[in-house]
């Protein structure tokens, strides 16, 4: 009985993994990667990198920020120089309420073939700013759900699939969503 006892306690505390587990139907788990990084007292900056090995047609990366006590805001993006420069929709919200932001990105919105080609690196830059001009000792980044649902989530583009329609109907939305690793690297 005790073994039966332990074996469900093993296999319960296993359960939250497997929830959260990466999931990639197009073949590895692709990585979204946050380099944290100081550029004076009061300033961060956050360097977003993904590395994936299929064609991407949306990404939504909401992430919680925290300075401690500090009053912080993630006030500007810049997507110049990254992977993403040239999607048609770049959409960058920092909610001060609850220090989080939310960045939205589709590579096509119209009679293009716009799409984030497999390979590895920057997407784009977060920085982060005091409120009170107070000095930001360490920045901590996680990802966070935000309203409405957003969530880490890849979107694969439709030529992964089989049947490649130009949409996808609701029932089968899961087919191209891609969960990928999240990893912040710290500043040395």
């Amino acid at each position: 009985m005790r073994v039966f006892i332990k074996l469900v306690l093993t296999l319960l505390s296993l359960a939250p993994m497997a929830v959260f587990a990466q999931s990639d139907k197009y073949g590895k788990p692709d990585t979204i990667y946050a380099d944290v990084e100081k550029v004076n007292e009061t300033t961060w900056k956050v360097s977003i990198s993904m590395v994936n090995d299929e064609y991407v047609a949306g990404i939504s990366i909401p992430m919680k920020l925290s300075a401690g006590t500090v009053r912080i805001v993630g006030d500007s993006a810049v997507f110049r120089g990254g992977r993403v420069e040239h999607f048609a929709f770049k959409a960058f919200r920092a909610d001060t309420a609850i220090q989080c932001v939310t960045t939205g990105l589709l590579a096509n919105m119209g009679p293009t073939n716009h799409t984030l080609a497999p390979g590895s690196g920057r997407l784009y830059t977060i920085f982060v700013s005091s409120f009170d001009k107070k000095p930001i000792i360490k920045l901590t980044v996680d990802t966070a759900t935000t309203q409405p649902n957003n969530s880490l989530m890849a979107i694969a583009d439709y030529i992964q699939r089989n049947d490649p329609p130009d949409t996808l109907p609701i029932n089968r939305r899961k087919e191209a969503e891609i969960i990928p690793a999240f990893v912040v690297r710290e500043p040395k």
